[in-house]
């Protein structure tokens, strides 16, 4: 079952260690299955509870991963191998799409409002004991929630949406849990799901969201949690229509205690509705939105809000009161000074990544090539060869996001970022899309 190697050790740690250190030496590899219990036991000299507090921290590491009857294996991707490390650097010269940033020209000046948030701190200074949250920043977040007809709930604040995802997680679930996440999807969620602990359930997605009947599927086999991007999906730039809404509610509504987490990071770059599927009433007892600022306004500016129903957003605060305390003032009064002056105008940014992508998406129809992007700042294109696309792009120029970064069962794709892009390069790239797609079919096309 281990080929040579022997794991060691009598007390939980050291056997957790033992695991651990096979896994980092490569003589434990992705998918290897771990001796039962009992078995690793019995062949120990220990008690089948040392073994089991052992492959509980392993889980909640991220090192390995349970499948009930077929036991537990170390996972296809260890926690300590992001899925940012799958990609290729682009040499000089190249052109790099690969990033999944936002165009720095896009991103307005922090100037005044980082003043404004500094003279306020020299006025009044933030100090032990004083509220996590400035009463600014809910108002505004609330505002804006409101009127996108997001379901009434209190107000948090995390580092980023990430930071806000895994709180949510953390707050309802435990090691061993299921949660059903859109494929392709976010390679830095597929990265934290694991890490947690947790196990994923891929859903299927086209450009409406996920698949209603995915989704049901995944919450028959136990997912005890369900992620959806509301707009500009990574990588697919999928947006949830409203008749997709109106199904996904459906849906969940017969699975009222599934935690549901919504990631609307692309509130201020994307021009379509907002069909958020918590509602008032349902169709789940706990939910959670979340809104980043780092598109809209700059990666670094490390501030998240969310809203949900009282009992996630109070668990959410009351853990993060034990760990960092607060996201500092200094970042709340410099997002409230942005939000306050109309720092971006969201349709011109939102029109600009569109042209963009437009542009690029009907060039590759007119070469007969499938692409996806409805919305934000990423187009999707199917390959039939992932590695060789990849390659053959960066030979022309050009570094793109290679799809597995992003999947679990999809199908291969890669991903590109039109930030760097004008619609003027849409033709060059597409030629190259389609001649490291179709390699003996490459030419020019007018």
């Amino acid at each position: 079952m281990l080929g040579g190697y022997r794991i060691e050790g009598r007390r939980a740690a050291e056997i957790a260690a033992s695991v651990e250190q096979g896994v980092g030496s490569g003589e434990l590899e992705p998918g290897r299955s771990l001796p039962p219990m009992r078995e690793l036991a019995a062949e120990l000299g220990v008690n089948p509870n040392t073994v089991a507090a052992a492959y509980r921290t392993l889980r909640e590491r991220g090192v390995i991963e349970t499948a009930g009857r077929r036991g537990s294996r170390v996972r296809p991707r260890p926690a300590t191998t992001a899925r940012e490390a799958i990609g290729v650097e682009a040499p000089e010269g190249a052109r790099d799409i690969s990033t999944g940033n936002p165009d720095p020209a896009l991103l307005p000046s922090l100037d005044a409002a980082l003043a404004a948030a500094a003279r306020r701190h020299e006025r009044h200074p933030t100090l032990y004991g004083a509220p996590g949250l400035t009463d600014d920043l809910v108002r505004l977040a609330r505002t804006a929630f409101d009127a996108d007809t997001v379901p009434p709930g209190p107000v948090a604040a995390a580092s980023g949406s990430l930071d806000a995802i895994e709180r949510v997680l953390a707050a309802h679930l435990k090691p061993g849990d299921a949660v059903a996440v859109e494929d392709p999807g976010w390679g830095s969620l597929l990265d934290l799901v694991p890490a947690l602990g947790l196990r994923t359930l891929p859903v299927a997605l086209d450009d409406d969201g996920p698949l209603p009947q995915a989704v049901e599927r995944a919450l028959r086999q136990g997912a005890r949690a369900l992620v959806v991007t509301d707009r500009a999906q990574n990588p697919t730039g999928a947006a949830v229509s409203a008749p997709r809404a109106r199904e996904l509610r459906r849906v969940l509504a017969g699975h009222p205690r599934v935690l549901l987490i919504e990631d609307d990071h692309g509130h201020g770059i994307v021009d379509l509705p907002l069909h958020p599927l918590a509602g008032e009433g349902g169709p789940t007892d706990h939910w959670a939105l979340v809104r980043s600022t780092a598109k809209a306004y700059g990666p670094d500016l490390r501030l998240a809000v969310l809203t949900g129903d009282a009992v996630t957003v109070d668990r959410v605060r009351g853990r993060q009161r034990l760990g960092p305390g607060w996201v500092s003032h200094l970042l709340q009064h410099t997002v409230t000074a942005l939000w306050e002056s109309r720092a971006i105008d969201p349709a011109e940014v939102a029109g600009s990544y569109g042209r963009r992508r437009t542009a690029l998406i009907e060039a590759l129809a007119a070469r007969g090539v499938e692409a996806h992007g409805r919305s934000g700042m990423n187009v999707w294109v199917p390959v039939p060869d992932e590695t060789g696309a990849v390659a053959r792009l960066l030979r022309a120029g050009w570094a793109v996001a290679p799809g597995a970064r992003f999947r679990i069962d999809s199908p291969p794709g890669v991903r590109l970022t039109v930030s760097a892009l004008s619609e003027d390069e849409a033709g060059p790239v597409a030629d190259a899309v389609a001649a490291a797609i179709r390699p003996g079919e490459a030419r020019r096309y007018g």
